[in-house]
This record gives structure tokens, C-alpha cells and sequence, in this order.
């Protein structure tokens, strides 16, 4: 692909990370010492009072820290609820840039020649997000495009920001030890800086068209690689509705978009060994035939087959009651030191997450209101507590994360789907020998060997 004409380099830059260091530590700072103060003063710490002040001062700032603070959010106790409650409001958005900036940004890319390599592209970003924007083009030869361009910089702003983020968790950890987050966050921070690489998230994107070739009900733009550099993605448009568009349309056409978003996520994990980590709801859109479009591939991760291999035997596991077993699945995750009571633990947590596929009815991904998960949650989070608490593995995080990510929009379709013969339908013939090849063939293909 292309390299930058200007011979610059935003790579960590010092100046770029004093300045974010400056914005952040700012906002972040004062509650740090306030929490000292408190300490030393011998005051209980109130943690609503702290998660809504850290709102309030990381509300202004985008960028990389809040899509992280977005992502953390989603996962069950990797952040006190109070913190997750509050962050959980913050918005991704990022000011668009102008046009002037713009151009000088794809100058920056393509050369100064670069519009004439498009027949069209428009001034106003289609969509802004953490990271960059997205404007709508047309190629030389007629085609509907995507051009996604990073903000300046931004190398700079995630390390600042993933500094800040151990501050962050450090705030939490001295309150809370139920969940040590040290893992949760490298594993943030390694697939983060991964979203700044536009040329990988080019190759995660054939890996999908790769892996999804066979599926009807799902799409994936293709690349143009000669428009497309470190920090400018090009693709082609696909056209489709948000998914909030869909959830009052009739059982059938939400039920089939669900069996469209559950092939999407699962296919490519259970035959391939890899996830999308962000099912956030920017990051597809439904087409009238309610098949979907996959439109963002910078969060993704490939797992070992073994790992793939630990999730189905967790499902065996709770479906037989074979205690053994569960203890086999754990520990090829990476949980280490596994006592009965956090075993026990454990399974409390996987039987409410499993407990759609155990069930061979048609039901709802969840029947009961959503204070029950909170509820289980709630309940996890104070054994752990009372035990000493667990460090997940990294491993867990996205998986997790999916996971939880699809049922809530699954929850808002009110899909009523028999998620049993889904997933019985993608494990049946389930063998760890084959997908490992399977993954080093695709994985070669879309040049992400090795």
C-alpha cells in the first residue's frame, strides 16, 4: 500500500503526549488526590459521587480514553457499576473535521494530486467517531466508496490515554479488589493500538469477507488498496439502515436480522478461531432484506483453537453438570488457582450467559427484565469480593465482551429465536485439528500470518 508522501511520522510523538497528558491528568487528577485525601483522612469514599464526577470531567475529551471508558463499560465488573453507569453515558462523537483539514490530512496520504483520484468526494464527513471520520467518495471507475481518514496525531493521544486509563483503574483498585483489571486492560491497550493501524484493519477486513463468504445474510465492503495507506482506509459503500430503524418492524424481519448478527459474530469464531470485539451499533447497518453490513473491523482478535475449544466445553460442562470439566474449560481461558467457591462463582456468571443455549425452546435471549443481569452481576462481583477476588485472563476480555454486546441488541430487537439449534448448528461438527487449519489458511490469505 501507498506510503505517506510527506515523510512524516505520528508515531508516539512527545509533544502529542504532553499535550493529551496535560488535557487528561487535568480531568483525572484532582479526583486522584481528592481519593487520597479521603484516604488519609480516614473518610469512606463515595463511589457514585466519584463515577459522576469522573464523567463530568472526562466529558469533554474524545478520542481513544472514551472508547475504551465505552468498552469497559459493557464488561461485568471490570469497572465498579457506578463507573460503568456513568461512563457508560458518554458519547464517542468526536468534533468532524473541516475541509481545509481535511485535505490537507488525505495531502498528507495519497499526495497532493489526490483528488484526482477520486470522481467525487464530499466535503462533510458521513460519520465521526473516537479515532476518525468517515466521508462518502466515488472511484475513478464509478464505484460508491468510503473513505476513512484517522485524526492527526492520534498515536500521541492513545498512549496518553491508555497512561491515564491505569490511573483510572488504579482509583478503582483502591477501593475494590474483587477484580484485579491489570490483564483487562493490556488487552485494551494491544487491541487499541492495533485500531490505529488502517492498513491491518484492511487485512481483518478480507479475513471477514473470507470467513463470510458463504453467508448470505451478511456483507463486507472490499478494499481499495490503492487508496488506502496507515491512516486512510478506503472501501466499498454499503448501503443500509441503522439498526434503531428495525426494532419496531415485525417479529420475523427482527428475528431474522438477530440470526444474521448471531451468524456474523459466530461463524468466524467457532470455525475460524476469530471475534469481532465491538458489536457497537455504528458498527452495522441493516439492509430491506434484513441482512446486515459489517462496516468496522479495527477490534479484532485471533484465539488460540484451544481457547475455542474451552468455550464449548464450558457449554458441555454446565449442560452436564460436570464440575471436571468446567474446571478444564477455565483454565485453558488462563484462570489460575480455581477453589471450589470460584468455581462456583465462575459458573454463576456463565450459567446466566449460556443459560439461552442450554435451553432448546424458542425464547428470548433474556426473559427476565434487565435487573436480573444486574442482579447476577451484582452477586458474582460480592463473592469475589468476599474470596479475594480474580484476575481475568486478556483472553476473556472481547469474548466477553461480544457476548454481552450482542444480547443487549438482541434484547432490543426482542428477538425470540431458538438460540440452541443456532449454536448447536455452528459446534456439531466442532473439531480443534480443523479449525486450526482452517485459521492458518485464512489467516494467510488476508496477509495476517505470522
Amino acid at each position: 500500500m501507498p506510503a505517506r508522501k510527506d515523510g512524516s511520522s505520528e508515531a508516539n510523538r512527545l509533544g502529542g503526549r504532553v499535550k493529551r497528558y496535560a488535557q487528561v491528568s487535568t480531568a483525572v487528577g484532582g479526583l486522584a488526590a481528592r481519593l487520597a485525601g479521603e484516604k488519609v483522612l480516614g473518610i469512606k469514599s463515595d463511589s457514585g459521587r466519584m463515577a459522576a464526577d469522573l464523567k463530568t470531567a472526562l466529558g469533554g475529551l474524545k478520542g481513544p480514553l472514551m472508547k475504551v471508558a465505552q468498552i469497559l463499560s459493557t464488561i461485568p465488573d471490570a469497572l465498579p457499576q457506578d463507573y460503568a453507569r456513568e461512563l457508560a453515558q458518554l458519547q464517542a462523537n468526536a468534533p468532524q473535521m473541516g475541509w481545509l483539514f481535511v485535505k490537507r490530512r488525505m495531502a498528507s496520504e495519497l499526495g497532493a494530486d489526490w483528488q484526482t483520484r477520486f470522481a467525487g468526494f464530499e466535503h462533510e464527513a458521513a460519520a465521526a467517531a473516537s479515532l476518525g471520520q468517515v466521508h462518502r467518495a466515488v472511484g475513478l471507475d464509478g464505484r460508491r466508496l468510503a473513505c476513512k481518514l484517522q485524526y492527526p496525531d492520534m498515536a500521541s493521544v492513545v498512549e496518553a490515554d491508555l497512561k491515564q486509563l491505569r490511573v483510572i483503574l488504579g482509583l478503582y483498585r483502591g477501593y475494590d479488589k474483587a477484580i484485579d483489571p491489570s490483564d483487562v486492560q493490556e488487552e485494551l491497550a494491544e487491541r487499541l493500538r492495533e485500531e490505529l493501524d488502517y492498513d491491518r484493519e484492511a487485512r481483518h477486513m478480507r479475513l471477514y469477507g473470507h470467513m463470510l463468504a458463504k453467508e448470505q445474510g451478511v456483507h463486507t465492503p472490499q478494499v481499495v488498496p490503492e487508496l488506502t495507506t496507515q491512516r486512510l482506509l478506503t472501501m466499498t459503500w454499503l448501503d443500509g439502515e441503522r439498526m434503531m430503524t428495525f426494532v419496531d418492524r415485525h417479529l420475523e424481519a427482527r428475528n431474522a436480522v438477530a440470526y444474521n448478527m448471531f451468524r456474523a459474530w459466530y461463524v468466524p469464531f467457532y470455525f475460524f478461531g476469530v471475534i469481532h470485539g465491538d458489536p457497537h451499533l455504528g458498527n452495522y447497518t441493516v439492509r430491506p432484506d434484513c441482512a446486515i453490513n459489517l462496516l468496522d473491523f479495527g477490534c479484532i482478535r485471533v484465539f488460540a483453537p484451544k481457547f475455542v475449544e474451552g468455550v464449548i466445553d464450558l457449554y458441555h460442562a454446565l449442560d452436564r453438570d460436570d464440575r471436571a470439566l468446567a474446571v478444564h474449560a477455565y483454565e485453558t481461558w488462563g484462570f489460575r488457582n480455581l477453589t471450589h467457591e470460584l468455581l462456583d462463582i465462575l459458573n454463576l456468571w456463565a450459567e446466566f450467559l449460556y443459560a439461552p443455549l442450554l435451553e432448546n425452546r424458542t425464547r428470548r435471549i433474556q426473559e427476565a427484565d434487565g435487573m436480573y443481569g444486574r442482579e447476577v452481576a451484582g452477586k458474582v462481583h460480592a463473592e469475589l469480593r468476599r474470596i479475594g477476588g480474580v484476575k481475568p485472563p486478556r483472553e476473556f476480555v472481547l469474548v466477553d465482551r461480544a457476548a454481552v454486546g450482542l444480547g443487549s441488541v438482541f434484547m432490543r430487537l426482542r428477538a425470540e429465536i431458538n438460540w440452541h439449534q443456532l449454536f448447536q448448528e455452528l459446534i456439531r461438527d466442532f473439531d480443534v485439528t480443523v479449525l486450526a487449519k482452517r485459521q492458518a489458511d485464512a489467516l494467510r490469505l488476508a496477509g495476517l500470518a505470522g
